[in-house]
């Protein structure tokens, strides 16, 4: 890890560190909008996804719309560069004046007790901050992906474990069960293109044979536990984020995993139209095709 090969990496995630501890708040969001824009240009092919995957879902929006929503996509892709860094090492009363927080009446008092809960949330720009939001209160369990970089791996890993939280391989599904089962919060976010191996393909917008994985559901019901809506958002004017909590949903999980499934996008479907601008439209969510040998839609 301290090779001479890694002392750049070190060099640049401490430059990251002073800019982040030494800056206020607005003047750190307004530099994030600036790297977007810089983004923008520099990563022409993401801008393309994200074009792409607008006019995939939302075909009845003018060009001139979807470039607005594309140009505001990367200011809050910039900003959440900015925001990893707070997430992860602004200390705890820092980072609690920006927090805000609904439905939290909606959580069991103690973490533990006879039914677990499944967060279902979706990859919003904003995640590493919901993630935050709620583990500096709360306890949970979140997936998690380790890097193969060993010093962005340090980083991530110290910097999401934070406060209440720990972290599971996302591929360790027989211990998220186990977990669950015991009474313990797991959050998850199955919007994304997992490869035809696992998933179904049901509607995502306008979308009719979008690549979905089903595990919300399996999850659910081999854990025995509830799903409920977890979903970050930054709140206007520089006042911070807010972290909602819905309701457990009624009747889910069902014995139909094509229906919870479709249910489960229609969920991720109303809360994007909510904050259109801050989810990840830059990654490739429809790549995987029923048929292999149908084109690409990238």
């Amino acid at each position: 890890m301290f090779h001479p090969r890694h002392w750049l990496t070190w060099f640049g995630y401490g430059v990251f560190w002073l800019i982040v501890q030494l800056l206020p708040y607005p003047l750190l969001m307004k530099l994030g909008r600036a790297l977007g824009r810089l983004m923008q240009k520099l990563l022409k092919k993401r801008a393309d996804i994200a074009d792409r995957n607008l006019q995939l879902c939302f075909p009845q929006m003018s060009d001139s719309e979807r470039q607005q929503l594309v140009d505001r996509n990367f200011e809050s892709a910039g900003m959440a560069v900015i925001e990893t860094g707070i997430a992860w090492w602004w200390p705890d009363r820092r980072i609690q004046k920006l927090c805000h927080y609904e439905g939290m009446e909606n959580l069991p008092k103690e973490q533990g007790g006879d039914q677990g809960i499944v967060f279902l949330s979706m990859h919003f720009q904003t995640l590493e901050m919901g993630a935050r939001l709620y583990s500096n209160t709360y306890a949970g369990i979140g997936f998690y992906r380790p890097n193969k970089n060993p010093i962005i791996e340090f980083f991530q890993y110290r910097g999401r474990s934070r406060g209440k939280t720990y972290l599971i391989d996302k591929r360790d599904i027989k211990l998220a069960v186990k977990q669950l089962r015991k009474g313990h919060r797991l959050w998850y976010a199955p919007d994304q293109d997992y490869g035809r191996r696992s998933s179904i393909f049901v509607p995502f917008f306008a979308v009719q044979d979008a690549p979905t994985i089903p595990a919300t559901s399996n999850l659910a019901k081999l854990g025995k536990a509830k799903v409920m809506i977890f979903v970050q958002s930054r709140l206007p004017n520089n006042k911070g984020y807010q972290l909602t909590l819905s309701p457990a949903l009624d009747n889910f999980p069902s014995d139909d995993l094509v229906a919870d499934t479709t249910r489960i996008n229609q969920l991720i479907e109303a809360e994007i139209l909510k904050q259109p601008e801050e989810y990840m439209w830059m990654h490739r969510r429809f790549k995987t095709r029923p048929d292999p040998e149908q084109p690409s839609y990238y």
